[in-house]
């Protein structure tokens, strides 16, 4: 995988439930975390006292948060009612040169803020909700 663009690193929601996704605009920093869950399941048998995990036994989850600037009315709003509505649609995350990570999220968390001699800004954050699938690129 060559050197990439942060920009190329999208974040698209359905727009409304048809599959169809729109980029949300304005986002000037995106970033995806996976997380895995373990269970841990050493004993007083476990070989030299080591920890042992539960292979594949844990809960797994991805988090997404960006900042921005406002740019779509379209967008924005969707993002504003999705977050009040408490609703997990499905969205999209677009690595460059690597691959789609989709599946449902719920906005956690929007914030607001603005400087007197700046642009207004958003910061949005999202927890998955269900099941993602990876697809290659």
């Amino acid at each position: 995988m060559t050197v990439q663009a942060g920009k190329d690193l999208l974040l698209k929601v359905d727009q409304d439930g048809t599959g169809v996704f729109v980029t949300l605009a304005g986002l000037r920093a995106t970033r995806l975390t996976f997380n895995a869950g373990s269970i841990d399941v050493t004993s007083t048998e476990s070989a030299g006292g080591w920890r042992e995990l539960l292979g594949g036994g844990g809960v797994k989850s991805a988090a997404v948060s960006g900042s921005g600037i406002f740019r779509d009315e379209g967008t924005d709003a969707r993002a504003r009612q999705l977050f009040f509505d408490g609703e997990v649609p499905a969205f999209q995350v677009i690595i460059p040169d690597f691959g789609i990570v989709e599946g449902p999220f719920q906005i956690t968390s929007l914030e607001y803020g603005g400087t007197h001699d700046g642009e207004a800004t958003y910061e949005i954050a999202l927890a998955s909700a269900g099941e993602l699938i990876f697809t290659p690129l």
